[in-house]
């Protein structure tokens, strides 16, 4: 069970939140912010848990059976994980000294905004670890890595109830102050306190990591205002642009020769170079022999 003591509050996240700088968006930042605001509004601390992500099933179940619903933005926080999985069921190790969480979000979106909440989740990460002094890229879809090393990953997904109210499911594994990794992990994982030579408080890392969740999270849901409120697809053009510009300047994708596949691991399906990120999110590649290819799902690894 939860302690009844929040390991961190929404008042927290929400201080944080409004310290934040907002280029681009001041005149707009209230109204961004009162979107992300739900962010951790609900918060589940666990000393050790199977899969976060689980445990949030689990919450909408039990809502569910008592006629509720589960708040959106509620978050569950765990120290370790023991049955931990990233995409396709990758092993992913969760010990003491992470940060692993998972955050539900109601699926009140219009699907092509929707399409843009993993984007988010990618770059609260990422402007986390560089505000912390690492000096992170994404890469498409949401990776988090130094110098090929990865720090971070998100698992997203979307999932029914079976009284037909749908969530999105946001789960964030970050790499804080564990340094040891298993040998099949060795030379391809790092952490904060590896990179910066010192460990980091979990809880004002989780607190940093929610509040630039919330700002994203709330950008996303501005850009979708954009086009509904005023009728102009214009408006809502230009704000999605500068979320997508935010991730451009993030992600070190751009350019790069990469190999593509659903599961790329198992599956390679082509070789390709990065072109651009669309507004659903989609990646834009070239082949070799200059054919234009758009891919919405599946991942990629990098060939230079």
């Amino acid at each position: 069970m939860p302690p009844d003591k929040p390991w961190i509050s929404h008042a927290e996240i929400m201080s944080r939140l409004c310290a934040e700088e907002v280029p681009h968006f001041r005149q707009a930042g209230a109204r961004i912010r009162r979107y992300g605001a739900p962010v951790g509004c609900v918060i589940e601390h666990h000393p050790r848990l199977a899969r976060c992500m689980d445990r949030l099933r689990e919450l909408i179940g039990q809502a569910q059976r008592q006629g509720t619903s589960l708040a959106t933005g509620t978050v569950v926080v765990a120290d370790s994980l023991s049955g931990s999985s990233g995409r396709f069921d990758r092993s992913w190790y969760a010990p003491p000294g992470g940060l692993w969480l998972a955050l539900a979000w109601a699926d009140t979106l219009l699907p092509a905004y929707a399409a843009l909440l993993p984007l988010a989740a990618g770059i609260a990460c990422c402007e986390t670890v560089r505000a912390l002094g690492a000096d992170g890229a994404i890469r498409w879809v949401n990776d988090v890595h130094l110098a090929g090393r990865k720090i971070a990953g998100i698992l997203s997904e979307t999932i029914t109830a079976s009284d037909g109210e749908r969530f999105h499911l946001l789960g964030i594994g970050l790499n804080v102050n564990n340094v040891d990794f298993p040998p099949d992990l060795a030379g391809t994982a790092t952490s904060l306190r590896r990179v910066t030579g010192r460990r980091h408080d979990r809880r004002r890392v989780a607190v940093r990591l929610l509040a630039r969740l919330a700002w994203n999270i709330g950008l996303v849901h501005y850009c979708e205002e954009r086009g509904l409120e005023t009728g102009d697809e214009g408006a809502s053009a230009s704000a999605t642009a500068l979320f997508l510009d935010r991730w451009r300047q993030l992600s070190d994708s751009l350019g790069r020769r990469v190999v593509y596949g659903y599961d790329v691991i198992r599956d390679p399906l082509y070789h390709a170079r990065v072109m651009d990120i669309e507004p659903g999110g989609g990646l834009r590649m070239e082949l070799d022999d200059g054919t234009l290819l758009t891919e919405h799902s599946g991942e990629i690894r990098y060939l230079d």
